[in-house]
């Protein structure tokens, strides 16, 4: 078992346990602010599962079907997370006007913070666990269900203000309050995450930082050759696509011409790992007196 699958399968136990917590906290104290949060937290439970379908959806080699192999399903997979903050977000706004109209006292409130405190903790820990290993593994689903989890902090912490300002004031409309404008920085989470999500899926190329290294690189490993053009970039998964055509001089043979391609893929792949590389070989007067300079 992978470790991106390991994490995503740890995901799915640690979202029910927290989900198991907050729901003990709203069950003490009768918070309709607790009750959003428990109920945000059950989108963590299908989103990890989705993340872990995703991730062995993803995992699968290439075959005569998808030559290109199967990475995005990671890409689908963090755009249905973004779409179920946004439900959630929805859910705890429909909560909230409820609890407004309907203001009532709550009941053993510091213990309820008490417990949904030690589910934020346990959810910012794995947050950032997921965010972290998910970006070294270049996996777009683990990030995203990172990036959802520390929503559900934002939204634990902004929970917890609004309990604590209600216990102090005795205003318990702070309490339904709180959940409404944290349920918007929720909705504008979600958003992000399937605009990021979609641009994956809609083959949007490298960033520019990686886009000028891989010039640099074949500028300097491509000696023999004449010029670089038509360079092209995406992205899907953990995997980057890079395709090119190469000028040769009419005279080199198609040994030499080979060996120029092995040595500038090598070149890209210890500077990029999992790059996939194309390169179209043509003769010199296809040249177009542009793209990339060979360096000799």
């Amino acid at each position: 078992m992978s470790t991106t699958v390991r994490l995503a399968v740890a995901s799915i136990f640690i979202g029910v346990l927290v989900l198991g917590i907050k729901a003990l906290a709203w069950w003490v104290t009768g918070s309709v602010a607790f009750y959003s949060d428990a109920l945000e937290s059950t989108v963590n439970v299908a989103t990890a599962i989705a993340a872990l379908i995703a991730i062995r959806v993803a995992a699968r080699p290439a075959d005569d079907t998808h030559p290109y192999g199967h990475h995005k399903a990671e890409f689908f997979s963090a755009v249905l997370e973004g779409v179920m903050i946004i439900v959630a977000a929805l859910l705890i706004l429909n909560e909230a006007y409820r609890g407004l109209l309907a203001p009532r006292t709550l009941e053993l409130p510091i213990e309820g913070l008490l417990i949904n405190g030690a589910a934020t903790v346990i959810n910012a820990v794995w947050a950032w666990v997921l965010i972290t290993r998910g970006r070294s593994a270049q996996s777009a689903a683990l990030v995203a269900d990172g990036k959802h989890l520390f929503t559900d902090v934002i939204t634990s912490a902004g929970v917890a203000i609004g309990v604590l300002l209600a216990i102090l004031t005795q205003w318990w409309v702070l309490d339904p309050l709180m959940a409404g404008l944290v349920a918007l920085n929720i909705l504008w989470s979600g958003f992000k995450v399937v605009r990021e999500s979609l641009s994956g899926l809609m083959d949007e190329a490298v960033s520019q930082e990686m886009l000028d290294k891989v010039r640099e690189i074949i500028s300097a490993e491509a000696g023999g050759a004449v010029e670089a053009h038509d360079l092209r970039t995406r992205h899907a998964g953990p995997v980057i696509f890079i395709e090119f055509h190469l000028v040769v001089p009419g005279e080199i043979t198609v040994y030499d011409a080979h060996e120029i391609c092995d040595r500038v893929e090598d070149a890209l792949r210890d500077e990029i790992e999992g790059a996939k590389i194309t390169i179209h070989i043509e003769p010199e007067h296809k040249k177009k007196h542009s793209g990339i300079l060979v360096l000799s």
